[in-house]
C-alpha cells in the first residue's frame, strides 16, 4: 500500500487502471454503504446484537472509512462511539463490508486500519467488536474477559474482542455497552 502524494490517502493498488483508495466516508456514500452491508450481511443484520447498540445513532462518525475505485465503493467500515459501564472513550467497530468480487484483497483490513489510526489520534482508549478472533486477532484485537462487557442481547462471549490504545485501558471498561453522544 502506498499513499497518494497530494492527499496522503492510502492507495491500495496503484498499478490498477483505476487505483483503490481509502478515505473517510461521507454522506454521499451512504446509499452505496447500505447496499454493501446488505450484500455482505443480508437482511438478518438488523437482528444482530451489535446493530442494537447502534440503533438511533448517526450512520457515520469521524472514524468510518471506505475503499473506492473510481466511483465504486468496494469496502466500508463503521465505527460508533460507545460508553461501557457509563465510561466514554471507546468505539464499537462494525459492520465491515467488502464487495464479494473484491474479497481477500486486503480491503477490509485497509478500511479497519484507517479507522483505527484515526481513533488512536482522536484520543480513544479502546475499540470493541463482536467478531472472529482468527481474523481480528491478526489486526491486534484480543478477547475480552467473559462478562466484562455486556451487550443488550445475546452474544457469544468468546467473540467480544478489544484493542487497547492505552495499556491497561480495557480494565477500566466494565459493564453494559451503549451508544454514546459521539464524543470520545
Amino acid at each position: 500500500m502506498t499513499a497518494n502524494k497530494d492527499t496522503d490517502i492510502p492507495v491500495i493498488d496503484d498499478s490498477a487502471e483505476t487505483p483503490v483508495t481509502v478515505r473517510l466516508a461521507g454522506p454521499e456514500d451512504l446509499v452505496a454503504i447500505t447496499k454493501a452491508h446488505q450484500r455482505a450481511l443480508g437482511p438478518g443484520r438488523y437482528a444482530l446484537t451489535a446493530y442494537r447498540v447502534r440503533e438511533g445513532t448517526p450512520p457515520l462518525s469521524q472514524f468510518c472509512h471506505v475503499a473506492e475505485s473510481g466511483k465504486d465503493i468496494l469496502a466500508a467500515v463503521r465505527f460508533t462511539p460507545v460508553s461501557i459501564g457509563g465510561r466514554s472513550g471507546a468505539l464499537l467497530l462494525g459492520p465491515v463490508a467488502v464487495d464479494p468480487n473484491h474479497l481477500n484483497q486486503g480491503l477490509g483490513q485497509a478500511v479497519i486500519n484507517a479507522g483505527i489510526a484515526r481513533a488512536r489520534e482522536s484520543g480513544a482508549q479502546l475499540v470493541v467488536l463482536v467478531g472472529d478472533s482468527t481474523y481480528y486477532g491478526r489486526l491486534g484485537f484480543a478477547p475480552v474477559p467473559p462478562g466484562q462487557i455486556r451487550f443488550p442481547g445475546p452474544v457469544n462471549p468468546a467473540r467480544i474482542l478489544a484493542m487497547e490504545f492505552v495499556e491497561g485501558a480495557l480494565g477500566g471498561f466494565k459493564g453494559e455497552i451503549r451508544a454514546s453522544d459521539g464524543l470520545i
